[in-house]
């Protein structure tokens, strides 16, 4: 419970920015179709909780520097699984109730759901090494 209430008062601090100009997030053609950003709370639910494939849930921030460089590595490793997986981006900003559902306290947090159930997760930056071992593990390759 401190840790939400910790969460709360740290997003109500945090300064907003600027919003990202349309289509950055999807830089690569590459990542089309296996990555998306969460709209709402039903939007989770039907996408990523209710998703019949393996889903990888990277909460992150605007504002976040390791969150702009951890993001494209992973959309690009989730796109070589060749649909295999969905990647589901949450802005912590937001999507505050879903960061504090998921007890996300530090950005980036990435979670490995499989039927609605957190199987795996790690926190911070990892290298493409790292990333593919996670993906496997989750795909169960």
């Amino acid at each position: 419970m401190a840790q939400r209430l910790a969460l709360r008062r740290l997003l109500s601090l945090t300064p907003r920015g600027p919003p990202e100009p349309p289509g950055r997030a999807f830089g690569t053609s590459a990542g089309r179709g296996s990555t998306f950003n969460v709209q709402d709370g039903s939007d989770f639910q039907d996408r990523v909780v209710n998703s019949p494939k393996p889903v990888v849930v990277d909460f992150h921030a605007q504002w976040c520097g390791p969150c702009k460089i951890l993001g494209p590595r992973l959309e690009k490793m989730v796109a070589k699984q060749e649909g295999k997986v969905v990647m589901a981006k949450v802005d912590i900003d937001d999507h505050t109730d879903l960061a504090i559902e998921y007890e996300v306290s530090a950005v980036p947090t990435v979670l490995a759901m499989k039927n609605g159930d957190v199987v795996d997760k790690f926190v911070g930056i990892k290298d493409e090494d790292q990333l593919e071992a996670f993906l496997k593990k989750l795909i169960g390759a």
